[in-house]
């Protein structure tokens, strides 16, 4: 069983609601084992400048209940090369740090196995409201996230039924769209264009104009930020002014963007990120490194860093020359399954969103 003087946690890329959760899980498991603990402010640059912070209990007191990053976060294009790499591991040194939990996304889970590989025992925590890292079910961020997205939606279709309105809302996720997915059903959009399926723009216009003559009112359509240009514009505006000139219906388009990263987490994302925080602390103590907490079939568990990263390639079709090279035949097999796995519940969902959201 491992054991170390120092451990140290930081958190990296876009924020999420319920880092600070995965942060507090983190410092009260290691103190609780005789470990010490430092934050690491701004990600990666904060190691690369030796920008420290000791964590004690009373450190992380109620910080459960906030959204965003008290270690706060950066982008660290630095930290990629063979200098900034010494600079972190001479921070390290220096402090005595023995190993990292990193909290993120698939940038800061690069960092954390280059760490890994450079002596450094690190362990993932996967924190985005994208829910885009096919490791994993669950991201922590992602329920938070979409029901602060339920909220703003509902608020719209408000308005929009008051004045017999249209309204395309295009909702946050990169190239993922379970955002605008799971928000576009659970609040009833007439229809939801995602990167992950093709989307049939005449027949979404037909669908809007059959339910406005079918007496409905308030009409929500929700597009991924991910949909690809439409003749050079993003594919949201370009729609929201096609309904209107082909059907009559009166069209606003609202873009959601950064505010549903913030707010207090939800139940579910202060329950996932503590449990991994604790996980994570835990496979330290095992001696296990290069691994990410995920969460597969409603279980805490974890992967290899490396096998989720081309994992998640492979789901996103951007597989690198030799990405394949350094797994089995049943590793690669059990890659393109995982990637089945979540394309054939994506459709499932998908298709029957077009069947009941009218």
């Amino acid at each position: 069983m491992a054991k170390f003087k120092k451990i140290g946690v930081l958190t990296s890329g876009g924020d999420a609601p319920g880092m600070n959760a995965a942060v507090r899980a983190v410092t009260r498991k290691a103190l609780a084992e005789g470990i010490e603990v430092v934050g690491i402010n701004g990600g990666y640059a904060g190691l690369l400048n030796g920008d420290l912070i000791p964590l004690e209990s009373h450190s992380v007191s109620n910080i459960i209940t906030h959204g965003g990053t008290m270690l706060y976060s950066s982008r660290c294009p630095e930290f990629a090369t063979p200098e900034g790499m010494a600079k972190a591991l001479a921070t390290c040194k220096e402090q005595e740090i023995g190993a990292i939990v990193a909290i993120g996304g698939d940038g800061t889970f690069r960092g954390a196995t280059d760490l890994a590989n450079h002596g450094i025992p690190s362990i993932g925590i996967p924190a985005t409201i994208d829910n885009d890292i096919t490791a994993t079910d669950l991201t922590i961020g992602y329920d938070t996230a979409v029901n602060t997205l339920l909220g703003m939606i509902d608020y719209l279709r408000d308005t929009c039924e008051s004045h017999a309105r249209c309204n395309v809302v295009e909702v946050m996720g990169r190239d993922c769209g379970l955002v605008a997915l799971y928000a576009g059903i659970c609040t009833g959009a007439v229809s939801i264009a995602i990167p992950e399926v093709g989307f049939d723009e005449e027949a979404a216009i037909q669908k809007i104009a059959n339910v406005r003559d079918k007496g409905k009112r308030g009409i929500i359509v929700v597009f991924s930020e991910g949909m690809p240009q439409k003749n050079g514009r993003k594919y949201s505006e370009y729609f929201a002014e096609k309904v209107q000139e082909i059907t009559g219906v009166e069209t606003k388009f609202a873009r959601v963007g950064h505010i549903i990263r913030g707010g207090g987490p939800t139940l579910r994302d202060r329950m996932t990120a503590t449990q991994m925080g604790v996980e994570a602390v835990n496979l330290l103590l095992q001696g296990k490194s290069n691994r990410v907490m995920c969460v597969l079939e409603n279980k805490i568990t974890n992967e290899d860093i490396n096998y989720a990263l081309v994992l998640d390639r492979m789901c996103k079709g951007k597989l690198k020359d030799g990405d394949l090279d350094r797994f089995s035949a049943d590793e690669i097999a059990s890659m393109r399954a995982r990637c089945a796995y979540r394309q054939a519940k994506i459709e499932k969902l998908y298709n029957m969103a077009y069947e009941i959201c009218n």
